[in-house]
């Protein structure tokens, strides 16, 4: 007979006041929290994706103090008994409860982070009050209105030894390179354990296990397939959304507490049977209101690979679609936002598309702003 077990916190705490409930780093030798078998439901309560450091009252210059230490609590390990390296994890995202303690929630500019962190180098917040799971409302954004459509920004397994190493060393590259990578650091890591605080991976990045995916076609009814690297798979969730635009451009989407509900299953093998080695998902409905799942009405800019200086870039999407965003940051502008609040708000509700992969050297996004936002 399938169980419903609960994964309890206390919402006032920061995660390391309470660290048998879950962990900020990636490790495969974090121990669960609770075993469970196929069929079984699990409630996790979530911390926020800052861990309590913010609060209905926090200032721009609270987000500029921030500690990126701690970033994505989240809740778990879970073991499922019977997940074994190869099998493909079902995980069933039966409903998500939206901070039901405070019905509060935050969109956050964080000074060196986001997807336009050269643009946008002082910190800004909009806090938002949740009417429940039908839509948000913030002083700092007059007159706009978002629905509720929430999901999980992080959810993952744990890596296998072999697989963590391999993600440590090609990120080590990234960085080396002078991309933008986060290695290891035991600095606010939970568990603090010296060897895994010291070797666990940061949570910023998806990787082949998931983690923070950001997607939010990922809403309740989707059921996630994940392929498991290491013994009862160590299912963790957190850093939910209240909502998202498929851009989560500042970092930061709507970030609220929650209750995140999951059901498990096992797919033996099919994993290694077919090489899935990434996330896949699939729903048989809507993943939000029809109108906003393809927006009735909207407004849209676009990008091309090319820079302000006039230097053309070869297929280059993320140019364009940093073009694209700065686009419709110039047309918010026009309808009284200031820089500031456009980013927040293209950050909750404007959707990225990829228009074209093939016209080169000039690939092209599309920037859309749903319109029934504004009241």
């Amino acid at each position: 007979m399938p169980r419903e077990h609960v994964i309890d916190i206390d919402p006032s705490k920061p995660l390391g006041e309470e660290p048998g409930t879950g962990h900020n780093r990636w490790h495969e030798a974090i121990e669960p929290v609770v075993e469970v078998d196929p069929g079984d439901t699990v409630v996790y309560e979530t911390r926020d994706a800052f861990d309590g450091q913010l609060n209905g009252q926090s200032t721009s210059e609270d987000v500029g103090n921030l500690d990126l230490g701690p970033v994505h609590p989240l809740t778990g390990p879970v073991y499922v008994k019977g997940a074994e390296q190869g099998d493909l994890l079902e995980v069933e995202l039966v409903a998500i409860e939206a901070d039901p303690w405070e019905q509060w929630g935050y969109t956050v500019e964080v000074p060196g982070f986001g997807f336009l962190r050269d643009e946008f180098p002082d910190p800004y917040v909009v806090h938002w009050r949740l009417h429940g799971n039908e839509y948000a409302e913030s002083e700092q954004l007059p007159g706009v209105r978002i629905r509720c459509n929430p999901h999980p920004g992080t959810l993952g397994l744990a890596p296998s030894t072999e697989l963590r190493q391999r993600a440590t060393e090609r990120e080590a590259d990234v960085a080396q390179r002078g991309g933008f990578a986060l290695p290891p650091d035991p600095d606010g890591a939970v568990p603090a354990e010296e060897q895994i605080a010291r070797e666990a991976l940061r949570t910023i990045p998806p990787r082949e296990t998931a983690g923070n995916i950001d997607i939010k076609q990922i809403s309740p009814g989707t059921t996630v397939l994940l392929p498991v690297y290491v013994p009862g798979g160590l299912v963790s969730t957190g850093d939910v959304h209240y909502a998202q635009g498929d851009c989560e451009a500042s970092g930061t989407a709507i970030e609220v507490r929650s209750r995140v509900h999951l059901r498990f299953g096992i797919r033996k093998g099919e994993a290694a049977r077919r090489g899935i080695r990434d996330l896949q998902f699939f729903r048989d409905d809507y993943f939000t209101r029809p109108e906003m799942a393809a927006p009735r009405r909207f407004f849209a800019t676009t990008g091309i690979s090319i820079r302000k200086d006039g230097t053309n870039e070869s297929e280059d999407l993320s140019l364009s679609a940093k073009n694209a965003l700065l686009n419709m940051i110039d047309h918010l502008e026009t309808r009284g936002f200031t820089r500031q609040q456009a980013y927040a708000l293209c950050s909750v509700a404007v959707d990225l598309r990829i228009s074209q992969t093939v016209d080169v050297p000039n690939l092209l996004v599309s920037a859309l702003l749903p319109l029934d936002i504004f009241m």
